[in-house]
């Protein structure tokens, strides 16, 4: 089936608060719609990241990516972070994934960026596999540290 993936608003917010509730869960995280609202309601609002939703011909929710402003001081550009992406499991292996990566592609392009990032996990080879399919490439330069406060 294919998908229609569009910039989400906040109209969309009672499906992406499911979709980004099971994406935390996904990792571990305990379920918190209220606090998924919460969080996305901001980010929407405040136009503080770029989240594009993919639904199924009958409007069913099926996935999304969000992504986050960043720029590149020695490279002098725009970048995207891509930060989040999520498939509900009624929707896998469908190509919803894929259709996600190619749509966050053609709009951070849209908007001037330079290039796209983002992490996996070491162990998710399957995600890796599809990142390199579609010419994603692994960083061999840097290494990614993070510090939590």
């Amino acid at each position: 089936m294919t998908s229609l993936i569009r910039p989400a608003t906040l109209h969309d917010l009672d499906a992406l608060v499911l979709l980004f509730d099971g994406y935390r869960q996904f990792y571990g995280k305990p379920s918190d719609e209220q606090g998924a609202r919460e969080f996305l309601t901001a980010r929407l609002r405040l136009n503080e990241s770029l989240i594009l939703l993919a639904r199924d011909g009958h409007g069913v929710a099926q996935g999304f990516t969000q992504l986050y402003p960043l720029f590149s001081s020695v490279r002098m550009v725009r970048t995207w972070l891509l930060n989040d992406l999520f498939v509900a499991a009624h929707a896998r292996r469908q190509g919803v994934a894929k259709a996600l990566l190619e749509a966050a592609a053609t709009h951070a392009k849209k908007l001037g960026a330079a290039s796209l990032s983002l992490s996996t996990a070491h162990d998710n080879l399957p995600a890796q596999t599809l990142y390199e399919s579609l010419g994603w490439q692994r960083d061999l330069q840097f290494r990614e540290y993070s510090l939590v406060l």
